[in-house]
């Protein structure tokens, strides 16, 4: 039986890595960090974790410095199917993502292809939140909603499980963004090859330790990157 992985991208998350890396493996969870070269020193705590559970703690280390969550998840994808890992998954590593809530996708990805963690279904809840993240959150998903046209509530939620088929369709070549807008790009490929979407309601907090991740300019690059869906969708024949 293929064993289940955690992709985790990073970025000077060296106050939050130890802890979710122990959870996880707590979990008997398989986990692999992108790191981006963090100046704070997490790959070096990633790689004492490897020592200690060898058979569970992976780390690529980007040394070309922070390229966006994006474009990490997608190398750590690539890692993933070149090994016997299945389901694939994506989170954060701030725990805005609550690894407790992992057994719903476990339970829900043997009905469909993705499992999307929303934060806007009934029994979802988001805290912390300042209001600008909520105006940005809801504008780019209505965005990319009204673009893609998919049965999904959250588009730019990275908490995610992939089924290996699913992720086996993906060409990443033609995916060139590198922030959360990539979460959509997947979505639009995935939809085309006719792959089935799914949620799972979930308990979105705004990150308590280090510094967050979502600066100005990655705002203006998602939504910039939202308008270019468009073109994408129509150049690939997506609908």
């Amino acid at each position: 039986m293929a064993t289940p992985l955690i992709v985790i991208p990073t970025y000077n998350e060296a106050a939050n890595i130890g802890k979710l890396i122990e959870k996880l493996c707590s979990m008997n969870l398989a986990v692999l960090i992108v790191d981006d070269n963090s100046p704070d020193g997490t790959s070096d705590i990633v790689r004492g974790f490897s020592k200690k559970y060898p058979q569970l703690v992976n780390l690529i280390t980007r040394m070309s410095g922070k390229n966006g969550r994006g474009s990490a998840t997608l190398d750590g994808f690539n890692w993933a199917l070149e090994r016997d890992f299945d389901p694939i998954f994506e989170m954060d590593a701030d725990f805005s993502h609550d690894p407790d809530e992992l057994p719903r996708f476990f339970e829900k990805i043997k009905e469909v292809d993705v499992v999307v963690g929303s934060r806007y279904l009934r029994d979802s809840r988001i805290l912390h939140w300042p209001l600008p993240r909520r105006i940005f959150s809801r504008l780019a998903n209505s965005l990319a909603r009204f673009i893609l046209k998919l049965p999904l509530s959250d588009f730019t939620n990275g908490y995610r499980c992939y089924r290996r088929s699913a992720l086996e369709l993906v060409d990443t070549r033609k995916i060139t963004e590198k922030g959360y807008i990539v979460l959509s790009y997947l979505a639009a490929q995935l939809a085309a090859k006719g792959c089935r979407f799914g949620e799972v309601p979930t308990r979105f907090v705004n990150r308590q330790r280090g510094a967050s991740q979502l600066s100005r300019k990655e705002i203006f690059q998602a939504l910039r990157g939202i308008l270019r869906l468009r073109n994408y969708v129509k150049a690939n024949r997506i609908r």
